[in-house]
C-alpha cells in the first residue's frame, strides 16, 4: 500500500504543483531511511521544501538525528530542489498560483487588490469592536466559495486564542451566501490555543494537516496572534524572549503559507502608547508585537470604528497596494458593503 501511495503522489503533482509539494518520502531514493523520514514528519516537516526551510541546528535538535545524518538529509534535499535563481519573469509565472479570498465587501477587496492573498500573512489590527473577529468569521465562509480567477474554494483552519469563535455566527453568514450550514461548518477545523507554546505546537499539526490533504486547505486564521504572548510574558524583563518566540512563530507561519500555498490571516490587538502624548502623535494607539510582527506581516490593515455599524479599513503597510481607505459594514451576514 505504502509504495502505491508514493507512486500516486509523484504522478499527481507533475504540473505546476511539482515545485510546491515534493513529498519527503522522495528522500528514500537518495538513501535516507524510513525511520529518519518519520522523525522529520513528527516535527511537522513533510515536504522537501520544508527541509530547505529548516536550519541544520534545528534539524540536529530533532531526537535521533545526528549531525552526519542531517548533512546527508540536507544534501539529498538539495539534489531534489535546485536552489538556483529565477528570472523575474519566471517568478511572475510562478506567482500566478497565488489566489485571493474575498472579504465579503467589494470596497474592502478593492483596497486589498482582490482580497486576502495566499502565500502571505495578512494582519488586521484595531481596538475592540472594530470587526476583527467578524472579518475572521466571514472569511471562514467566503474561503469555501468559488471566486475570481479560477479560485475553487477550500477548507479553513481556525486557531482561537481568545475564545471568540462562534459557529452560530457562521450559520448566519452562510445564509447570506445561500450555502448549506452543515457543509460550511464541516469545512472549518477549529482549535483553541491556551498558551503561546500550545499555539506554536498547533502549527506543527497544521502543517501535517495541510500536507495530508494537499491543496484542500486554503486559509489559516489565528484570532488573535498576540493575545497569549501578552499573557505568558510580562514586563520588560521577558520582552526579548517574547519577541524571539514570536519571531519563530511568524517565520513558521510564513513558511507554511509558502510551502502549501495557503492564505494566512491573523488579527492583532492595540496598545496605548503612554509616551505618545509627549510627541503629539495624532493617534497614540499602535498595534502590539513591535517591529518583529510589523516586518513579518506581508500586508497590515488597520481597522477603526465609523458611524454605527460602519468600520474603516486602511492599508497600513503593503508591498504592492497604495495606502488607501475603504469603508465596510458589519451586517448580520458578516462583512458587507456600506450602504450609502
Amino acid at each position: 500500500m505504502k509504495e502505491d501511495q508514493v507512486v500516486l503522489e509523484e504522478t499527481g503533482f507533475q504540473d505546476d504543483e511539482e515545485s510546491l509539494f515534493q513529498d519527503i518520502d522522495l528522500l528514500q531514493k537518495h538513501g535516507i531511511n524510513v525511520a529518519d523520514i518519520k522523525k522529520l514528519k513528527s516535527v511537522g516537516i513533510c515536504t522537501i521544501k520544508g527541509i530547505q526551510m529548516t536550519t541544520r541546528r534545528a534539524l540536529c535538535n530533532v531526537k535521533g538525528l545526528s549531525e552526519a545524518k542531517v548533512d546527508k538529509i540536507k544534501e539529498a534535499a538539495n539534489k531534489l530542489i535546485e536552489p538556483g535563481f529565477l528570472t523575474a519573469f519566471e517568478y511572475s509565472e510562478k506567482r500566478k498560483m497565488v489566489f485571493r479570498i474575498t472579504t465579503g465587501s467589494q470596497e474592502f477587496d478593492k483596497l486589498l487588490g482582490g482580497g486576502i492573498e495566499s502565500m502571505a500573512i495578512t494582519e488586521a489590527f484595531g481596538e475592540f469592536r472594530t470587526g476583527k473577529t467578524q472579518l475572521s468569521h466571514t472569511l471562514c465562509v467566503t474561503a469555501q466559495l468559488p471566486g475570481a480567477g479560477g479560485y475553487q474554494g477550500g477548507k479553513i483552519i481556525f486557531i482561537d486564542t481568545e475564545n471568540t469563535f462562534r459557529p452560530d455566527r457562521l450559520r448566519d453568514i452562510a445564509d447570506r451566501f445561500n450555502v448549506d450550514h452543515d457543509a460550511v461548518l464541516d469545512n472549518v477545523l477549529y482549535a483553541r490555543a491556551y498558551t503561546s507554546e500550545h499555539q506554536m505546537e498547533l502549527l506543527d499539526y497544521v502543517a501535517a494537516k495541510f500536507h495530508e490533504e494537499a491543496g484542500i486547505f486554503k486559509l489559516l486564521i489565528i484570532d488573535s496572534i498576540m493575545a497569549l504572548f501578552r499573557v505568558d510574558f510580562s514586563g520588560r524583563g521577558e520582552l526579548a524572549e517574547r519577541q524571539q518566540k514570536l519571531a519563530q512563530m511568524l517565520s513558521r507561519l510564513q513558511k507554511i503559507s509558502e510551502e502549501y500555498n495557503v492564505a494566512v490571516f491573523v488579527t492583532n490587538q492595540m496598545t496605548a502608547d503612554p509616551g505618545a502624548t509627549m510627541t503629539f502623535q495624532a493617534d497614540p494607539k499602535k498595534p502590539i508585537g513591535g517591529h518583529i510582527l510589523a516586518h513579518a506581516s506581508t500586508t497590515r490593515i488597520s481597522l477603526r470604528k465609523g458611524r454605527g455599524e460602519l468600520r474603516i479599513a486602511k492599508i497600513y503597510d503593503s508591498p504592492e497596494m497604495p495606502e488607501n481607505e475603504a469603508t465596510f459594514a458589519i451586517t448580520a451576514g458578516g462583512i458587507g458593503d456600506a450602504k450609502e
